[in-house]
């Protein structure tokens, strides 16, 4: 739980050995270069992708019905050429695809007409056939003007919502005669089309055929595709780089626990370096580090903005928190075992990447917050456990008791601001910033204690007088300002009033985290509302009566539950990201971007 301190790096090399300096210093892979001939300090080191249609190749080879065994060595291996083929391929693929979609289209519209080809217009003396889709709802009317009309027709197909006519005339009829447009058939017939059709998904197969036998080199095109990513980043290292032809230097942050790494790699090239204690003026970016086990809550943190290098780590508050907050909209055991079986299935799937091992512990933390939560709340898929059962003494808390669920949330809401303050006030250096978290921290110990007392004494003057001290407190330490002269002393007494101004926003943040009770309480009344109308069907005495209660149970529940993870993870999310961090975190910073090797050995 920290910001790993940077120094500021500045490496010197002969301008001859540049692409031996690059090449190692991407291999050390810990260093976020800047541009040093540049004005823009703050600009940071980005890998551009080299080649957008390499990068749709390789997704579209990876997305294969049947991968092909990879071909891993090829020394003729033609990176363009695969590109190109992967990308003519998918071409193809799509306007395959389009085709027999269109002409499966097309023959259900040619269906009802039944299977004809249109005779010559000699054959019918000069006349045409014209088609007509009429719906059940205008065949008299549509047959009444035929009558006016004095034409032959013929009813050629009747289903549900549509009858099918055909009419005979040498012109078509007038369209504002009849309650229906013409229907287009066309010239081909059914058999034509369904020729067309066999010989589309033939040659939608051969190109499926085709992509199938591409994916083969989807290892190497990926090989070669970071290959080209990393020297597109060496192109752009080297753009940072001051070089008079002699002397080349490059710039960048480095953690200093990398130092001595950086030490040995100097000595081993010949190179010279600085590394300088960050300035006021300047913006590091920002490298967290927390322990693998409790870096569920980093990625939540970074997910939504990443603290400035100057300000602290707020991750394994944000885990355990958001952890507590999704047990409390949950709130209810039944859901948490569920969850924890889904869990414990996908335990392997989810660690095979960094992100997902981060997010398996995550999720067991905050389900065994909910199951205990759950057993607290004495809910269980909606079911209170009878008296006098095992699990009816662990019920503490009862969600409908809205006086004291309240209370509940609110008390948790003050913690978490009171944390947020009271770290703010912690790392303060100054009065001015020292002051004003612990004055806002009186005030929200002051508003408690009134509401939790219900302002009886002592306890009403305890929190006036806290409210009153921290309201002062912001009002005349908040300032940086100078006293010079007599006019300082009201600009600086603005300057606090201005800060006061804050007491709307605490209100509001406070009151926000009554959302817990809230959606835990939605949450445990649809369950018991599902349970009721199940009930109510079973005993009902119909005879599919118990298929159908069964069936509202998982559907009613397993509505219940994604709309509890939905809310756990939106709310428990924003009451860190907004509420917390407007109060805890003082900006926003950049991310720390090594300029590293991407690489690996096949």
């Amino acid at each position: 739980m920290t910001i790993i301190p940077l120094a500021k790096l500045t490496l010197f090399g002969l301008s001859a050995d540049r692409k031996p300096l690059l090449d190692g210093l991407q291999s050390l892979g810990c260093v976020h270069l800047i541009p040093l001939a540049s004005s823009t300090e703050d600009e940071s080191f980005v890998v551009a992708r080299p080649s957008e249609d390499a990068r749709k190749a390789l997704r579209y080879l990876m997305d294969v019905r049947r991968r092909r065994h990879q071909t891993r060595v090829d020394a003729a291996f033609d990176f363009d050429h695969i590109v190109a083929e992967a990308l003519a391929n998918r071409q193809r693929k799509q306007q395959a695809e389009d085709r027999v979609l269109a002409l499966g289209k097309r023959l259900d519209e040619l269906g009802p007409w039944g299977d004809f080809s249109l005779p010559d217009l000699a054959g019918l003396g000069g006349c045409r056939l014209w088609f007509y889709r009429v719906p059940h709802s205008k065949v008299a009317a549509f047959r009444a003007a035929l009558g006016g009309l004095a034409l032959p027709w013929q009813r050629l197909h009747e289903c549900s919502r549509y009858g099918y006519y055909a009419l005979i005339s040498k012109q078509e009829p007038d369209p504002a005669l009849l309650p229906v447009a013409r229907s287009h058939v066309g010239s081909q017939s059914h058999q034509d089309v369904q020729r067309e059709l066999d010989d589309a998904r033939t040659a939608l197969e051969d190109v499926e055929a085709e992509h199938e036998s591409l994916s083969r080199w989807a290892f190497l095109l990926s090989k070669h595709l970071t290959r080209a990513e990393d020297a597109q980043a060496r192109q752009q290292a080297s753009g940072m780089a001051l070089d008079d032809n002699t002397l080349m230097q490059l710039q960048g942050w480095i953690p200093r626990p990398a130092l001595p790494r950086l030490d040995t790699f100097t000595q081993q090239h010949g190179l010279a370096y600085l590394a300088e204690v960050p300035q006021p003026k300047d913006a590091p970016p920002t490298l967290l580090r927390n322990p693998g086990s409790l870096s569920g809550g980093q990625d939540l943190v970074t997910f939504y903005e990443t603290p400035a290098y100057r300000d602290w780590d707020p991750s394994i508050i944000v885990f355990f928190s958001f952890a507590f907050f999704f047990a409390m909209i949950m709130a209810d055991a039944g859901y948490a075992l569920l969850l924890g079986l889904v869990v414990a299935l996908k335990w392997k799937a989810m660690g095979r990447s960094p992100s997902g091992r981060h997010f398996r512990i995550l999720a067991v933390v905050g389900l065994v917050m909910a199951l205990v939560y759950g057993i607290l709340a004495g809910s269980y898929f909606g079911i209170e456990p009878p008296e006098g059962s095992l699990l009816a003494p662990f019920k503490l808390l009862d969600l409908n008791d809205f006086a004291a669920m309240m209370k509940l949330s609110l008390i948790v809401g003050c913690a978490h601001l009171l944390l947020a303050n009271g770290v703010v006030a912690l790392r303060g250096k100054t009065l001015a910033q020292t002051a004003p978290p612990i004055g806002w921290m009186a005030v929200i110990l002051g508003g408690l204690t009134l509401y939790l007392s219900q302002a009886a004494a002592p306890f009403l003057h305890v929190g006036i007088g806290l409210i009153a001290g921290g309201l002062l407190t912001v009002l005349l330490l908040s300032s940086e300002r100078r006293i010079n002269q007599p006019a300082d002393l009201l600009l600086r007494l603005l300057d606090g009033l201005g800060s006061l101004t804050a007491i709307s926003k605490l209100f509001g943040d406070v009151m926000s985290y009554l959302r817990l009770f809230a959606l835990g309480l939605a949450s445990a009344s649809l369950a018991i509302t599902f349970n009721q109308l199940a009930g109510q069907v079973s005993h009902s005495g119909l005879a599919l009566g118990v298929p159908i209660a069964l069936l509202i149970l998982v559907l009613g529940h397993g509505i219940n539950l994604l709309l509890a993870i939905i809310s756990g993870f939106v709310h428990g999310l924003r009451l860190n990201f907004i509420e917390f961090f407007n109060w805890g975190l003082s900006g926003e910073g950049v991310p720390f971007k090594p300029f590293i090797k991407k690489e690996l050995a096949s």
